[in-house]
């Protein structure tokens, strides 16, 4: 039996990555990461429970890798990571072609990063996975950071904002934006915990100006756009504003856009051109990213699809972390 999904389309290319780091086999790569005292599957499957085996098992090649590696800090280790994450990229896919298990290692090194200040989540909040990534974030990073790393959620609506906020424990954050003057104030804030989730402050929007001037409240220093309900019309307007106006301004502002690679699905953001389109979101997200992911925010099956791994790419943004951080904490 396969030990994961499309094993046999995988597998050729993931077995010369172990054998050069001296690992004969997928079983010997767990057997690393076991001897080492971290169990990856259960970190990985912590942050989305509906994550596919073979998002497990990258992980376990990339914590493999990086133990075999010698390394013991947190934001090298989540650097190596995307190495494993890279080699389960099915070859000819959008994953495989934009590098994407690369990005995501390298992303969650950033996010380690003392000058790393602020990190956002632009996310409609009818996407959950916007959620287990900040919880990820929350749980895991300022375990191993001298600074602590802020964590936010923008996304559209106010009545979402606080919901999300009370199912997970977040600090609810209420806003009002004066369309006169661009003026931002905060009204009301409620913290829903008192531990580290509490600490991601979570905001709803009416609109991308509102959803700008918040970027600039928290001064966000790199965010990842999601692919949930109304992308045209929130997520990733917000980020390409936000960046124009850091550009003017002189702040660094590293943009990821997670939601590519919908031309090549049934996805209703396509402009009528099939398969040969990228799609409506995964053109914008191309406007303003830094560097592009592929498939959806939440969903497994939709960046399975797009040839990484199923799992959501924001809880990967948590995994990355949490997995890094308990393989340095492990050393």
């Amino acid at each position: 039996m396969a030990l994961f999904e499309s094993y046999e389309r995988r597998i050729d290319q993931i077995i010369p990555v172990l054998e050069e780091y001296g690992i004969k086999s997928l079983e010997e790569a767990k057997e690393v990461c076991d001897a080492y005292g971290v169990d990856v599957a259960r970190i990985v499957k912590d942050i989305q429970p509906i994550c596919f085996e073979n998002a497990c098992w990258a992980y376990t090649v990339g914590a493999a890798i990086a133990i075999k590696k010698g390394e013991t800090k947190a934001v090298d280790i989540a650097a190596t990571l995307g190495i494993g994450l890279q080699a389960f990229c099915i070859p000819g896919s959008v994953a495989d072609h934009r590098q994407v298990g690369i990005g995501h290692g390298n992303l969650a090194s950033m996010l380690l990063r003392e000058e790393t200040k602020c990190f956002a989540f632009i996310a409609g909040h009818e996407s959950f996975a916007a959620a287990e990534g900040a919880i990820g974030l929350a749980m895991s990073a300022n375990r191993v950071r001298k600074e602590p790393l802020r964590v936010i959620l923008n996304g559209l609506g106010k009545d979402a904002s606080h919901i999300i906020s009370r199912i997970n424990g977040f600090t609810s954050v209420e806003t009002r934006f004066d369309y006169a003057t661009s003026q931002l104030k905060v009204i009301k804030e409620k913290r829903f915990s008192e531990g580290p989730r509490g600490e991601v402050r979570c905001y709803g929007a009416d609109d991308v100006r509102e959803g700008v001037a918040i970027n600039h409240l928290e001064g966000v220093d790199v965010s990842i756009t999601g692919n949930s309900t109304n992308p045209t019309r929130f997520q990733h307007p917000v980020a390409g504003t936000y960046k124009k106006e850091c550009n003017i301004s002189g702040k660094k502002y590293f943009s990821v856009a997670s939601g590519g690679g919908t031309g090549r699905t049934l996805h209703p953001d396509n402009m009528a051109a099939g398969p040969a389109s990228y799609g409506m979101t995964d053109t914008m997200g191309r406007m303003h990213s830094d560097a592009q992911f592929a498939g959806s925010s939440s969903v497994p099956a939709h960046v399975e699809m797009m040839g990484l791994i199923g799992m959501g790419n924001n809880p990967m943004v948590g995994a990355s972390v949490a997995v890094a951080v308990a393989l340095e904490q492990a050393s």
